[in-house]
């Protein structure tokens, strides 16, 4: 798979996400979306850190077992039931990102939501990847 991140000069520069992502490939997995879940089924974590850093290991989890690695991924949502406390901690989150999927980020986008389906949830990934 190749993935070229295009990030025009004509738009603000991305902090933490890439404006387009150009792939080639031969497969595209799409990934569901993950909370904090444990191997339980219960989430984990009171803090939008703590899940943060669960949905994603969780999110790269299922990206793997698909067969693909993080600089597969051409394009990340996440869902949050609180925008303020996610730009609050986004350094941190940053931080997370970069220690579990590296620098090549994918197209993003971040979205406000009243809640997510397990009520505990604070935030929640899906992705697709493009994989080789």
């Amino acid at each position: 798979m190749t993935a070229e991140r295009v990030n025009p000069p004509d738009l603000s520069p991305p902090t933490g996400f890439s404006h387009a992502v150009v792939t080639t490939g031969s497969r595209v997995a799409y990934l569901a979306g993950q909370t904090a879940l444990d191997t339980e089924g219960k989430i984990v974590g009171t803090t939008l850190p703590e899940q943060f850093e669960r949905a994603l290991t969780n999110l790269l989890t299922a990206l793997r077992a698909a067969g693909g690695n993080p600089g597969d991924l051409a394009r990340v949502t996440v869902y949050t039931t609180d925008v303020d406390d996610y730009r609050a901690h986004a350094p941190e989150l940053g931080r997370i990102w970069r220690t579990s999927a590296g620098r090549e980020y994918p197209a993003m986008a971040v979205i406000g939501v009243v809640r997510l389906w397990d009520t505990q949830a604070l935030v929640e990934l899906d992705g697709v990847a493009v994989l080789p």
